[in-house]
This record gives structure tokens, C-alpha cells and sequence, in this order.
């Protein structure tokens, strides 16, 4: 490796380990003692021994384990099919975008979001994946691939979720302003609906975003700079800006009402904490 290649590679790698303590600090802040989804079910591998009961025929006694105790005990698996959640945290330009220098942009939030709830998840012994490139495992060191993945930016305006493959009925979990285009949003929920994956949609926006507080000679640019609209009375935007930005809201509630999904707002300047607490407990809801 060359010298400038490592020196790249340390700078990408460098916010990555801050990235995934702020994950595990606010995981631990939000649910100290949180536990599994797991429940028995069909699958392969093994959950937990159980005292058997009265309604347990002499078939689903493990004798073995039985035979250490004098009591009986059922060997159960786990329902494996509900386990695997997976993550798309978009990462495009768009989501850079802040309206104050104090207030985190979208992508680090919907970043922070994403690997804290996998840190809750993993915890929980269930799998976590993330569109497109990491497939859903279990275990602490899953945690290393999701948060390299998470560090990469994309570099077009607006993130359309990938067509990656998500294992049939499980769970998915998409953070996003969804700003952009919703052809390819739509898509992916209705393939993923076709697998009897149930979702939740996160929308990320910034307070201004939703207020557009801007006043008389205005210049609106894409952050990639390949859009860009000048205007001496911006005000005068703002009403139809306003009624837009209802449309698309509109728009994601129907999606998610018409696939069975959830749909959650976050704005950067509340607490991350509040909006992995509703997100945790929708996923929980949909299991």
C-alpha cells in the first residue's frame, strides 16, 4: 500500500471507532437491560432448554440433558425467520445537508440510529445486516463490517434503497429523508413485502427542512452543486414548498399503510435517544 493510499484509508477508518462508542453509549442509555426477541419456534439452532410440562410428549423430552437433573427438559430452536433484521442507512449527498452549525447533518444521525439499534439487536442474539454489502449475522463482531460500511458515502444527490437480497419473513429498517425520487423506495418495499419482510421507514429531516424559514434573495443548491435555483423573494416559495413537502409525507404514509410497514419521523434536533426508543419498540410491535 502506498503512502498516500494509507493515509486515504486511515482517514475514512479514523471517525469509525467515535462512531461506534456514540452507538453503544446510546444503546446502553436507552434500554440498559435490554433482552431479546428471540421465542421458539422452527429453525435449526438451538435457543434454550426449558422445564417440560403436562402437555409435552415423551418425544420432545431431551433425555440427555434430562438425565443431568431430576427433573425433564425440552431442548427448543429458535425461530430463526424473525431473527434477521436488515439495515439501509442512506448515505447519499442530500443527507449531509444541516441547517445549523451546531445541529448534526441527517447522515451522521441516521449512521448514529442505524449502529446503535444493531448494538440493541445484536445484544439480543438476533441477526443484523445492512443494504447492500453485509448480510445478516450474529454477534459482537458483526459490528465491525456494519460500522466500515456505514463510514462510506455515496455520491449521488438523493439514496434509493438497493434491490439486496433480505431474507424472507423478516425485517427491515430504512432511515432516510426520502427527499429524492420514490420510484426505487417503492420498488424495494413492494419486492421486500413479496418476501413477508415487514418494515419500518425512518425519516430524517432537518428543522428548517420543515419550517423553510429563508426570506428575500435566497440561492438553493443541491449538495453536489448540480442543482441550484436563485430567487429575490423566497417567501414566496414557501407555501408551495410546505404543500410538497405534505405530499411526500403523504406519499411515504400511504407506502407504508398499502405494505403493512411502520412509518417514523425524526427531526436532528430532538434527542437520537427518543427515536431509537420508538423505533425499538415498532420492530418489537411487528415481530
Amino acid at each position: 500500500m502506498t503512502t498516500d493510499l494509507r493515509q486515504r484509508a486511515e482517514g475514512l477508518a479514523a471517525p469509525l471507532p467515535a462512531l461506534l462508542a456514540q452507538a453503544e453509549h446510546l444503546a446502553a442509555s436507552v434500554l440498559p437491560g435490554a433482552h431479546g426477541r428471540r421465542r421458539a419456534g422452527q429453525g435449526d439452532e438451538f435457543w434454550q432448554y426449558r422445564p417440560a410440562t403436562a402437555s409435552d410428549g415423551a418425544g420432545r423430552i431431551d433425555w440427555r440433558r434430562s438425565g443431568r437433573a431430576d427433573a425433564h427438559f425440552v431442548r427448543e430452536t429458535e425461530w430463526q425467520a424473525a431473527q434477521a433484521v436488515t439495515l439501509w442507512v442512506d448515505r447519499a449527498q442530500a443527507m449531509a445537508f444541516s441547517g445549523a452549525r451546531d445541529r448534526a447533518p441527517k447522515s451522521d444521525r441516521a449512521r448514529l440510529l442505524g449502529l446503535a439499534l444493531a448494538v440493541l439487536l445484536l445484544k439480543g442474539g438476533e441477526r443484523v445486516g445492512l443494504l447492500p454489502d453485509v448480510p445478516p449475522r450474529m454477534g459482537r463482531a458483526q459490528l465491525a463490517p456494519l460500522t466500515l460500511a456505514l463510514g462510506a458515502d455515496d455520491s449521488t444527490d438523493f439514496g434509493t434503497p438497493p434491490q439486496g437480497a433480505m431474507p424472507a419473513r423478516s425485517q427491515a429498517v430504512f432511515l432516510s429523508d426520502f427527499l429524492g425520487p420514490t420510484e426505487g423506495l417503492e420498488h424495494t418495499v413492494a419486492r421486500a413485502v413479496g418476501q413477508g419482510v415487514r418494515g419500518v421507514l425512518v425519516q430524517i429531516l432537518d428543522p428548517v427542512e420543515e419550517e423553510f424559514p429563508y426570506q428575500g434573495r435566497s440561492i438553493f443548491e443541491s449538495m453536489t452543486g448540480t442543482l441550484r435555483h436563485e430567487t429575490l423573494r423566497a417567501n414566496d416559495l414557501q407555501a408551495r414548498y410546505r404543500d410538497r413537502l405534505a405530499a411526500r409525507k403523504d406519499a411515504l404514509a400511504a407506502l407504508a399503510r398499502q405494505s403493512g410497514w411502520q412509518i417514523l419521523t425524526h427531526h436532528t434536533d430532538q434527542p437520537p435517544s427518543r427515536a431509537l426508543m420508538a423505533l425499538w419498540q415498532a420492530l418489537d410491535g411487528g415481530r
